[in-house]
């Protein structure tokens, strides 16, 4: 630990990775809890592979691959969600091969890249290291947008997060604020790529927020925890993996596997404990 610290303020590519990481983490934050809560993991892994087609376009087309996932996931995003308003029998289907689309078009288009730009290649299992300043700018950018954008309609994605009839009853468009939460979580995807890559990223997207619901019961604050803990996995990550030169991406997400396998041993005990003191309580009482 005390050579990575001497590192951290030696080196500006350590610097930078640790910044990444900390914007990375306040995107997962706050979407996170949503896709735990929704549980559309599966609809925010079929997003995140998408995301190659996007990339391999933009290598192909020689401009920036980070415009290419935006847009590729933001496109998937509102595919999936209309397929599952619409068709939600096909839903799976639909993921499926869009999941197994993107990817082929991405490794086609990146294969015909003159010169083949492995590029492509590093954003399956990501690369903290490799993050550059124009990347942070981007991610910053992401995060604000996404922060504007949940300061101002909160209350909207709680309704549907919870209730959707309830909240068609009072008047919530749900359709629209749906489709607007997926295309949230294709933003926090394309923020996530660089720090865990494209196979990775539902992990670090789900895990903070599934620890953080286990023991807070009110999203606000469970948005804040899940924040902290993305940055304490993404931070503690890159230090454990300096040293022996471990992939980082891997690293991060076997801190928050274990991390979430421990919660919930814990959490299952504290409500074994909670149920047979209650029943205790009870029994005395009768």
């Amino acid at each position: 630990m005390q050579e990575f610290i001497t590192a951290l303020t030696q080196y500006t590519f350590l610097q930078t990775a640790l910044i990444a990481g900390i914007l990375a983490s306040i995107g997962c934050g706050i979407i996170g809890p949503f896709v735990v809560v929704k549980r559309i993991s599966y609809l925010a892994g079929g997003i995140a592979h998408s995301v190659l087609s996007g990339m391999g376009i933009a290598l192909y087309l020689q401009f920036d691959p980070f415009i290419g996932a935006l847009i590729a996931a933001i496109a998937a995003a509102l595919i999936i969600g209309t397929v599952r308003l619409v068709w939600d029998t096909q839903e799976d289907t639909m993921i499926g091969a869009l999941w197994a689309m993107g990817m082929a078009i991405g490794i086609l288009f990146s294969a015909n890249t003159p010169g083949y730009n492995t590029d492509l290649m590093s954003y399956l299992i990501g690369n903290i290291l490799l993050v550059s300043n124009k990347d942070l700018w981007w991610m910053a950018g992401l995060d604000i947008f996404l922060l504007i954008i949940m300061g101002l309609f909160y209350n909207q994605f709680l309704a549907i997060a919870f209730d959707e009839e309830f909240a068609w009853l009072r008047g919530v468009p749900v359709t629209f604020f749906y489709l607007l939460l997926l295309c949230l979580v294709a933003v926090t995807v394309v923020l996530l790529i660089r720090v865990v890559g494209l196979i990775l990223v539902i992990a670090l997207l789900t895990l903070p927020a599934a620890i953080a619901l286990q023991f807070i019961h009110i999203l606000g604050w469970a948005m804040l925890v899940a924040i902290l803990l993305g940055g304490l996995f993404t931070s503690a990550g890159l230090a454990i993996a300096y040293s022996p030169d471990w992939p980082v991406g891997p690293t991060i997400i076997l801190l928050a596997g274990l991390a979430y396998l421990l919660s919930t041993i814990i959490s299952k005990a504290i409500a074994h404990q909670y149920s047979r003191h209650s029943f205790t309580t009870n029994t005395n009482k009768t």
